[in-house]
């Protein structure tokens, strides 16, 4: 059952508080009018259907609020930004759609708003999912410089003592290079929780394996500062306009063409 706020939902691009520079690049800003994805939109500008104030969009083309965008002639309209949190149960896949045909995010969620998941959870992991069509935060979200906070309750094989989760804390060796320290502590026996800020593929399982606790289940428990209380797996909520400007506040801009950036499914 989907579960939104009270009330009206947030006028967000005509709030002035929370209102990031208005130009964007013309593949964001086809995104955000819900036409296709930025890769798609590429070809849509590319194959010369897009027009900008009468002359054709070029890929390179940024748009401001009161241009006029049209495709194949028909006048569009930017959708506003929208936010939401998903408790993502198990053996739905983080995407907008699935060749295989199994259940995705997007359509668990079912916004009016073209949204998109921030980064992604394996199709067994569950836990908390962000979902939003303002590219230039989810792009601050995913960049590995901002350092943020993804909180994971593993129930793994064995029982992590104490030297395992210094070890965890001090950054494991992995494939792909060393990880950067985590925050680890013990819950029980068999579970533990770990805090990291980097997105790596498979991150925390590889972790875990590397320390000799292969991981049974995984649930993201906090993502950047939201949690799933209220939302059992399944249910989302629009956030909080002041859960937007927390956001917004501690992750410092990178430009203004509303570009997402990707993480590692964990």
């Amino acid at each position: 059952m989907a579960v939104r706020n009270s009330g009206e939902r947030p006028e967000w691009a005509a709030s002035a508080r929370l209102s990031f520079n208005d130009a964007m690049r013309l593949n964001a800003w086809l995104a955000r009018a819900g036409v296709a994805s930025r890769r798609k939109s590429d070809e849509l500008i590319k194959a010369g259907r897009v027009t900008v104030n009468g002359e054709p969009g070029q890929l390179n083309t940024f748009v401001q609020r009161t241009d006029d965008v049209r495709l194949d002639g028909e006048p569009l309209q930017k959708q506003q930004l929208a936010y939401v949190l998903l408790h993502k149960p198990a053996g739905v896949v983080t995407t907008a759609s699935d060749p295989e045909g199994r259940p995705t995010v997007v359509g668990l969620v079912g916004h009016p708003a073209r949204v998109v998941p921030v980064g992604r959870l394996d199709a067994d992991t569950t836990g908390a999912l962000l979902l939003t069509n303002d590219g230039e935060l989810a792009n601050r979200l995913a960049h590995p410089s901002h350092e943020v906070d993804k909180v994971y309750v593993a129930e793994v094989k064995g029982d992590p003592d104490a030297d395992v989760l210094a070890r965890l804390e001090q950054g494991i060796e992995l494939a792909d290079g060393r990880s950067a320290p985590a925050r680890a502590r013990r819950l029980g026996f068999g579970r533990v929780e770990l805090t990291i800020h980097e997105g790596r593929k498979h991150q925390v399982k590889r972790m875990l394996s590397a320390v000799g606790h292969p991981v049974r289940r995984l649930h993201r428990s906090t993502y950047a500062g939201l949690t799933l209380e209220g939302l059992e797996p399944g249910d989302w909520r629009e956030l909080e306009v002041s859960e937007v400007a927390r956001l917004r506040h501690t992750l410092p801009a990178r430009g203004a063409d509303g570009g997402a950036g990707k993480a590692r499914p964990s």
